[in-house]
């Protein structure tokens, strides 16, 4: 069946990677991941939205990219050794802080994308999803980290969309290349979706093979990170049900 994450909502998928920020928003500061980032995304029309998680020194779980806040901050300490409190004063002139359970209630008509970044966050993420589990999809390039999160948001009555991690888009790739097709059904039975790239370490993940199989399953597919209009035009037509992009204001208005 159909996951509540993909149902009554625009159709192809545009997922707004990290929130929305312009070019002359982010020469004025404003960062990707924060709630600034997430309203502008709502306001150019989005209905997804993709972001990250991480896990503070006082076990806030927030959203926030990279395990160092350098890039973002310039400040050379990791998320997981500074406070709730410290991160927000750090944000705060750059679109501000949110954290996950603030960012599900903040913006209850959003659906979200949620990748945990570290397997410290997977358990309490995980239940905090668990209220709104009918719009997140619950993922994680480590998908022992996002088994870990699915088990702790099931264990307390929620069941989110899912999309594999790095190891399991491997198996499937390799089943598929073998023609191992009932092994490519295991694989697919319990996913809801596919977010992959056009290729993965030289190799080509999105085929005309592999997107038989997922549909054949049920599963969408979702092709990040885009941000060329003609290239999610192409993309789009050859059969992908989703981009996820930086600019989802130019693939709104360039997929309809």
């Amino acid at each position: 069946m159909t996951h509540p994450y993909l149902q009554f909502a625009p159709q192809p998928r545009v997922l707004a990677h990290r929130g929305l920020v312009t070019p002359d928003e982010a020469s004025a500061g404003v960062a990707e991941n924060t709630l600034a980032a997430v309203a502008g995304a709502q306001a150019a029309g989005a209905h997804y939205v993709e972001l990250d998680c991480h896990l503070t020194a006082d076990g806030e779980v927030a959203v926030f990219h990279d395990q160092k806040l350098t890039r973002v901050t310039g400040d050379d300490r990791r998320v997981r050794d500074v406070t709730r409190a410290e991160l927000s004063a750090i944000m705060a002139d750059r679109g501000g802080l949110i954290t996950l359970r603030d960012l599900l209630e903040t913006f209850p008509e959003l659906r979200f994308n949620v990748d945990v970044k570290v397997p410290e966050a997977a358990e309490p993420a995980g239940r905090i999803i668990a209220a709104h589990a009918d719009r997140v999809l619950l993922t994680s390039f480590d998908d022992a980290a996002r088994l870990r999160a699915l088990a702790a948001c099931r264990s307390v009555g929620g069941s989110p969309a899912t999309s594999p991690g790095r190891s399991i888009m491997i198996q499937l790739v390799l089943a598929l290349a073998l023609r191992q097709g009932a092994r490519v059904r295991r694989i697919l039975a319990p996913l809801d979706a596919l977010q992959i790239p056009v290729r993965m370490s030289g190799v080509a993940v999105f085929t005309p093979r592999l997107l038989r199989a997922a549909h054949d399953a049920g599963v969408e597919v979702h092709i990040w990170t885009i941000n060329d209009v003609t290239e999610m035009r192409r993309l789009i037509a050859s059969g992908a049900d989703g981009i996820v992009t930086d600019r989802a204001d130019l693939a709104l208005r360039a997929l309809g």
